[in-house]
């Protein structure tokens, strides 16, 4: 953006990232509290989709409203796309029906299905009445299907030519169509009841002669897509097999639609977001954009189970308040076993859960995984105990008091490298969902096998 003085004024850059500079932020707020439209219009038009959608999540609730509201139609649907979910929901519930409608026009359909995801049952009713009656079918179908399916994440467009057809057949067919997608990466092969068998990449096709057959130059197609897989089992396809596209087929095996490289990078995405933010208990908390209550909702679950094992290691503690209080060291240095076994079990459950998630630890390899966490987990142990040992002794000039808090810390690394392995592929034989409840129940383990260790071997050889 041009200065008055003639420089020119990156607004989309911060510490040489592309994200959108605090400068510009104040600027808008300024232009927006002197109610100054052609400055913010100056601001804003040069920006990107996405650096537009980010400074609109940047802004306070008010000044939101007021630049949604301001911009109007100047929204498009690439902006709309871009935005934080909790943003997104405000807008598309503010919006007329036939502004949605609009927006879903120009949109794939499974972004168009991604934004309507957004509203409830009433809401969507009314949008999809302003929709024309065939891109309604085809939306209602695709939510018809479950959330984390293909259905819901696969594109409709793509291109489909028999084997028969040379490649200047398929070049003037690319050429005089209208109904062909903004974007692909490969041509697909089908058979005469539509089922795919083959697939031709783009950089393939532009260096035949177009008198070349296209069963020459393709590639069988092995890797086919239901409509009701899962979302996660789409994404481990193209990362295990490099893949740019892949067809989605119907229960009779007919392709109905595609999945590419960029819709299973968003998936890949918010699958990780999705694990660390049940790691830490927020699960579902997916933007700073939330309001107060929502995100107290989205917490208060978590603490609430985190509360009650609090309070089963505090009974633990318990059984021994009369050790405790002939020796006050205790107190003093219990929470650093516990402590040390929590860190070591959460290295472990996240290395756990990830290659679970990624399906690079299964039951092939779990045991062998296994042992080499408690190897580890036992090696740190006897590292840490004796640094503790030590420490210990200098501090309260016991060597018996060193003995035992170097017993224990070997003890508690050592199980917590066991269940930072073994919980999580519990839960995953179970069914559950190990990013949710592993940290759970480990940080239980280690502070009960921690305080048993420690407090329990002070009972037996101090006292």
């Amino acid at each position: 953006m041009s200065e008055p003085d003639g420089t020119t004024r990156n607004w989309g850059a911060e510490d040489d990232l592309h994200v959108v500079a605090t400068e510009l932020v104040r600027a808008v707020e300024a232009a927006i509290d002197a109610e100054d439209w052609p400055a913010i219009e100056a601001l804003v038009q040069p920006l990107h989709a996405a650096d537009l959608a980010d400074l609109i999540g940047l802004l306070s609730r008010d000044d939101r409203d007021t630049l949604i509201h301001w911009l109007g139609d100047n929204i498009g649907p690439e902006t709309v796309l871009e935005l934080e979910p909790a943003v997104l929901e405000s807008l598309l519930g503010d919006a007329a029906p036939a502004r949605v409608a609009g927006w879903l026009d120009d949109l794939d359909a499974d972004d168009a299905i991604y934004l309507l995801e957004q509203l409830d049952a009433d809401r969507l009713d009314e949008v999809l009445h302003a929709v024309p009656p065939p891109e309604r079918a085809q939306i209602r179908e695709g939510l018809a299907f479950p959330e984390d399916s293909a259905a819901r994440m696969m594109q409709r467009d793509f291109v489909a030519v028999p084997a028969y057809w040379t490649v200047g057949q398929v070049i003037d067919y690319c050429r005089d169509s209208i109904d062909l997608p903004d974007e692909f990466y490969e041509i697909f092969v089908v058979d005469p009841r539509h089922r795919p068998i083959g697939s031709v990449p783009l950089y393939r096709a532009m260096r035949a002669k177009r008198p070349v057959m296209v069963r020459a130059i393709m590639a069988p197609e092995t890797r086919l897509v239901p409509l009701e897989m899962d979302q996660e089992a789409v994404a481990f396809l193209f990362r295990q097999y490099r893949m740019a596209s892949a067809p989605v087929i119907d229960d009779g095996g007919r392709m109905v639609g595609v999945v590419t490289f960029d819709d299973v990078a968003e998936v890949i995405e918010e699958e990780a977001e999705e694990d660390l933010l049940r790691l830490a208990g927020v699960a579902g908390e997916t933007d700073l954009t939330q309001s107060v209550g929502r995100t107290t909702r989205t917490r208060f679950t978590w603490l609430l189970v985190n509360l009650g094992t609090a309070i089963l290691a505090s009974l633990v503690i318990g059984l021994f308040d009369a050790t405790i209080e002939q020796i006050v060291a205790l107190a003093v240095l219990m929470p650093i076993v516990a402590s040390m076994g929590g860190n070591a079990g959460t290295q472990t459950l996240t290395v756990a859960v990830r290659a679970l998630a990624t399906r690079d630890l299964t039951a092939a390899n779990a045991l062998r995984i296994v042992a080499k966490e408690v190897v580890v987990g036992g090696i740190n142990g006897l590292l840490f105990a004796v640094l503790m040992g030590l420490v210990a002794w200098f501090w309260f000039g016991l060597p018996a008091l060193g003995l035992v808090i170097a017993a224990a810390m070997a003890i508690n690394l050592l199980v917590a490298g066991l269940f930072g392995t073994l919980i999580p592929l519990t839960c995953h034989r179970l069914g559950i969902d190990p990013a949710v409840a592993a940290s759970v129940f480990l940080t239980t383990v280690t502070d009960i096998i921690g305080f048993l260790a420690f407090l329990g071997l002070a009972a037996w050889f101090l006292i």
